[in-house]
């Protein structure tokens, strides 16, 4: 995997203590077996990025699985002319994945890039759905948890285009309210489709 943030296998971290325990107690890795977890953990990349590090480009045919340590990812899709729009963030507890277009045999149809500075553990696409193959409950658990994100993520295209301003940020201060304080005014402002003075002046106002 070839990334630009630091990158180092897990049991040869600094804090591989710390990491270690971040990752077992991941909510997308509840419930593994001691077994499983030592079936896995040998596979597993830690990355340490900067604020705004691209973790991986649109269109990328090699594809990885992310479970985030710390910090917040965002999910970005770009159109020819540069134009981005944030379809979703993802914090700690939660994972970044292109397992769809991974399955389906589609280049990687978003960027991942880091909004705070970031920890996550991760390894290929290839290899986790290898483990998830020989893990039914799990492998159920993590496919539904990769539909509920696109259900999220196609309510939140709609309400672009249904909710005024005030009613987006509503909308998002109450699916992610522990997010809210933590986001940088201009990511805010760019996954709601606003500019990040209209954000400033609407809460100027008073209006959200």
């Amino acid at each position: 995997m070839e990334m630009g943030p630091d990158m180092t296998t897990l049991v040869d971290h600094p804090e591989l203590n710390e990491v270690r325990l971040q990752v077992k107690r991941h909510q997308s890795l509840l419930g593994l077996s001691e077994e499983d977890y030592a079936a896995l953990e040998p596979h597993l990349e830690i990355i340490d990025a900067r604020k705004g590090d691209l973790l991986r480009n649109q269109g990328a045919r090699d594809m990885v699985q992310y479970f985030v340590l710390n910090g917040i990812l965002k999910r970005v899709v770009s159109n020819p002319a540069g134009k981005e729009m944030i379809l979703r963030f993802s914090d700690e507890s939660d994972m970044e994945t292109s397992y769809a277009a991974w399955r389906t045999g589609t280049p990687m149809p978003y960027a991942i890039v880091s909004v705070t500075k970031v920890r996550v553990a991760c390894l290929p696409l290839e290899q986790w759905a290898a483990f998830l193959d020989q893990r039914a409950t799990l492998k159920q658990r993590f496919e539904l948890s990769v539909m509920e994100v696109m259900t999220e993520i196609m309510s939140h295209i709609i309400t672009l285009h249904l909710l005024d301003a005030p009613g987006r940020f509503q909308r998002f201060v109450r699916k992610h309210p522990d997010m809210l304080k933590r986001l940088p005014q201009k990511e805010l402002a760019s996954y709601l489709n606003l500019a990040p003075e209209t954000l400033s002046r609407l809460k100027r106002s008073g209006k959200i």
